[in-house]
């Protein structure tokens, strides 16, 4: 399964992720990480949407985003 992990030390909330999502599956968390700022996550029972598209990553002025894509196997194997 895809799926995409925040750092939560690095991410300032700034919700940036959540506007490239093609999913709509990111959003602000109630949890705060060490700096005050309230982070952005997927909650586990959307994960399973993720496509990986990097989107999310790629806007993320603070390298806090991790995304992660399921290998696909051949047919046949």
């Amino acid at each position: 399964m895809s799926r995409v992990v925040f750092l939560e030390d690095r991410c300032k909330g700034c919700l940036l992720c959540t506007t490239v999502c093609p999913k709509s599956i990111i959003r602000q968390s109630s949890r705060f990480n060490r700096q005050g700022y309230k982070v952005a996550e997927v909650p586990a029972e959307d994960m399973h949407e993720c496509t990986a598209c990097t989107s999310c990553a790629l806007i993320c002025p603070d390298a806090a985003i991790r995304v992660y894509k399921t290998k696909k196997t051949k047919a046949g194997e």
